[in-house]
């Protein structure tokens, strides 16, 4: 019975909006209840009821519940499958097409960058494969995040040496200049990449202001339609397929491949990564 109680997520809903005036009612149900049970670990609570009265009772618990459901975790290069199709199958399709078409620029969108390894990553391959092109490919990315603090350590470039596990040595002697025990991105990176703080759930608005007119040929969003309800995952990917330039790619995290597939305009290019193109382009 406190499993049922727990999964429904109703009286965590009820109690933070009535009592506390905080709205989590656009997460999923198996999210608020594996927050729940972290925040009973936290506390030492091993009732859900007890929990429930708590909550109800203590306004800092209700602050400290609802920063817990603002999760943001990234890493550079973070799905090595993923990265291995953008540089081998990704970028030289969309190579070609600015090539045929003439337009010279890639417009890229790390949406729910966090701390900005995602759109460091994008924008170290994307170094790398333009200094072999016969011309240099320009490109622009726009990393955006709900967080403010996360987008100051995004901006700021520097990372500790335990959060470049994945960074290949030539990218390390290449992009990052080391600081004392940090690593900074180079100045010609950040030139490239443009953070700024943007809400996916904005009704108000289609796209992050700073790209003028969205048209990216790439967004990636991964780890972020995982948490929410369903009819909020349909309203994220409405808008992102809404930015989507035409013949451009969607990247998502694995866990939410499904989510994806069933949320329509979309075509998988592999069986075994969640990179999708959209529907209406065909080569």
């Amino acid at each position: 019975m406190q499993e049922t109680q727990l999964l429904n997520g109703d009286e965590i809903i009820a109690v933070m909006r009535q009592v506390h005036g905080l709205d989590v009612s656009i997460y999923n149900e198996t999210f608020l209840a594996k927050s729940v049970q972290r925040r009973q670990t936290a506390t030492a609570i091993k009732e859900f009821v007890d929990y429930i009265r708590h909550l109800s009772e203590n306004r800092l618990e209700a602050e400290f519940f609802f920063k817990s459901l603002n999760i943001s975790h990234s890493t550079f290069f973070r799905n090595p499958l993923t990265f291995s199709l953008l540089e081998q199958v990704v970028f030289p399709a969309l190579f070609a097409q600015k090539k045929t078409s003439g337009q010279r620029e890639l417009r890229i969108w790390s949406a729910g960058c966090a701390a900005g390894q995602e759109a460091w990553s994008v924008a170290i391959l994307l170094a790398e494969l333009s200094a072999v092109q016969d011309k240099p490919v320009s490109y622009r990315i726009f990393a955006t995040d709900h967080s403010e603090a996360e987008l100051a350590l995004a901006r700021s470039g520097v990372y500790p040496v335990d959060a470049l596990g994945n960074i290949r040595l030539r990218q390390l002697d290449g992009y990052f200049s080391r600081q004392g025990e940090t690593y900074a991105i180079a100045t010609s990176l950040k030139e490239k990449v443009e953070f700024s703080r943007y809400d996916l759930l904005d009704e108000t608005s289609s796209s992050p202001a700073e790209s003028i007119y969205g048209d990216f040929d790439l967004i990636l969003c991964c780890n972020v339609l995982y948490y929410y309800r369903p009819e909020f995952q349909q309203m994220i990917i409405d808008k992102l397929l809404g930015n989507m330039a035409k013949g451009g790619y969607l990247v998502t995290g694995e866990t939410e491949r499904q989510i994806v597939s069933t949320g329509g305009g979309l075509n998988a290019i592999s069986p075994s990564a969640s990179i999708f193109q959209h529907k209406t382009f065909r080569r």
